[in-house]
């Protein structure tokens, strides 16, 4: 382990941006001959609430424990609240609050007893019903842990993240098994940690999660940031989709393909065999639906349930995530099922790597 003198006489450090909350630049992370993290930059303002999007495989949970201090990166360079998280580990981990993926319970302890135990560990933490009330977790203080709902586990993991009142508070997954009301009081507290001045960092598979919370978004693929920006931003200039239940008696191969500047657009099916769904992602709306029009007059096809939208955010994702499968309803990608064994070799080595 490194001690703090010795970290503390690094005369090679950049000063740190102080309206940062999170500095990447050129990070790279591998496991033997794998890179799970290719070359990733980016920053994340003081009182930002950033969300760092990816398929499973695509490395933002292995950049996630980089920027935890859990890992030490193979290149580049990383600042959390302007220290080095791996060299100042001691003093970064006083200042953030880290809610991973799957936290390390005794299930015998009641849930009461759990977050006494963990307050032990922290300098000037909060009241443990303070914390508790907060996420809704109060009326279950006295429960043991082995017999709380998935979502409940994670409310009591999200209680130890915030026990110490965190300025940047790193969230990993946080609503995974919560029932759709308690999503919405998690999203509640979050924003209330924001209004609060909390820095927060989010990985979520809920796209709908990122919408809702996020200033900015970014989307990881295959290792590498893929597209970063506001959701308007990375939203913009991306068209609309056009969908509507294949007709009966109707093929694929029937359909037409539909006008997009000088080029066309081929229809993408989706859904389950019976109950197929035709798609086109288009620039210019008006003039692809009077081509689809025409076709069907001229095919004496009636079309039913037509619709027509904006691009959303899980369309740019399935487009960056599995560009060969945009737009389907159950893409499919064997990259991200081989890398994903990657990610849990990271996870499942994550205690390895404290010092």
């Amino acid at each position: 382990m490194r001690s703090l003198l010795t970290s503390g006489k690094d005369h090679n450090r950049q000063p740190p941006d102080p309206l940062s909350a999170v500095e990447v630049s050129g990070l790279r992370q591998s496991y033997g001959d794998y890179e799970a993290v290719r070359g990733v930059s980016f920053s994340v303002a003081r009182g930002e609430l950033f969300a760092l999007l990816g398929t499973n495989g695509a490395g933002k949970t292995t950049a996630l424990e980089v920027l935890e201090g859990y890992r030490a990166p193979t290149a580049g360079t990383v600042r959390v609240l302007g220290l080095d998280p791996w060299a100042d580990g001691p003093l970064v981990r006083r200042r953030i609050g880290v809610m991973l993926q799957q936290g390390g319970f005794f299930n015998e302890l009641t849930v009461r007893e759990t977050v006494d135990s963990w307050r032990g560990f922290i300098s000037g933490a909060r009241r443990t019903a303070e914390v508790l009330e907060q996420v809704d977790l109060g009326g279950r203080a006295g429960t043991r842990v082995g017999q709380l709902s998935g979502g409940e586990r994670r409310r009591l993991d999200l209680a130890l993240a915030v026990l110490n009142s965190p300025e940047l508070l790193f969230l990993d997954e946080p609503t995974t098994g919560m029932d759709p009301e308690a999503r919405r009081n998690t999203w509640r507290l979050v924003k209330e940690l924001r209004a609060d001045g909390t820095t927060v960092v989010l990985t979520t598979h809920y796209l709908e999660e990122a919408e809702q919370l996020a200033d900015r978004v970014a989307i990881m693929t295959q290792g590498r940031i893929a597209t970063t920006g506001t959701v308007a931003e990375v939203l913009s200039g991306r068209g609309s989709r056009i969908s509507f239940p294949l007709p009966v008696g109707v093929r694929a191969q029937d359909l037409p393909d539909l006008p997009e500047g000088t080029d066309s657009v081929r229809p993408v099916l989706g859904g389950a065999p019976g109950h197929e769904t035709a798609g086109y992602a288009v620039g210019r709306t008006a003039p692809a639906l009077a081509a689809l029009h025409r076709w069907a007059a001229g095919a004496g096809v009636e079309l039913d349930g037509i619709e027509v939208r904006g691009a959303s955010l899980e369309d740019v994702f399935l487009e960056l995530a599995h560009p060969d499968h945009a737009h389907a309803d159950q893409p499919h990608d064997n990259h991200a099922r081989d890398d994903h064994a990657q990610d849990d070799h990271a996870r499942d080595d994550h205690a390895k790597a404290v010092r």
